[in-house]
């Protein structure tokens, strides 16, 4: 049985603005990966897709010390990494005037 973690689509594309906008067509965003030897296409893609992580060049994106999350439908916040700890801290503005 084919679960949806399971499943990888293929889809073709005639230019990058056209993948870019197919990408991003979907309601989620955890991670992307782009595989090009065009180094200015793979960080203009750094900047347009819509996901909360990015391989450029590789297939594995884990890392212990880098946050992991994603946006749209894919999670809010991140989790690992400095920016973690953010999760689990509130800020409060306190304003006292001076007597």
């Amino acid at each position: 049985m084919i679960t949806e973690s399971e499943l990888l689509a293929i889809v073709p594309f005639d230019t990058e603005d056209e993948a870019v906008e197919l990408a991003n067509a979907t309601e989620y965003g955890l991670v992307s990966y782009v595989f090009t030897q065009d180094l200015n296409r793979g960080m203009r893609m750094i900047d347009r897709l819509e996901t909360g992580m990015m391989g450029l060049g590789v297939g594995v994106v884990s890392n212990a010390a880098a946050p992991f999350g994603g946006i749209k439908q894919s999670g809010i916040g991140r989790e690992g990494s400095f920016e973690g700890i953010d999760e689990y801290l509130t800020t409060k503005y306190t304003f006292i005037p001076k007597s």
